[in-house]
């Protein structure tokens, strides 16, 4: 079996990117506009069914 080769682990923190915190800096923009989109979608199902 072949051993993995160690890594360090300041060198693997600062290699490693987290998915949250590349995304959270958009989430003004993004939460309002998710709610734009969400109310028109709604209030457009409301008109169809009356």
């Amino acid at each position: 079996m072949a051993d993995p080769t160690p890594v360090e682990p300041a060198e693997s923190a600062a290699v490693e990117t987290d998915a949250v915190e590349s995304i959270v800096h958009m989430m003004p923009l993004i939460l309002p506009l998710a709610g734009g989109v969400l109310m028109l979608l709604l209030a457009s199902i409301a008109v169809y069914m009356a």
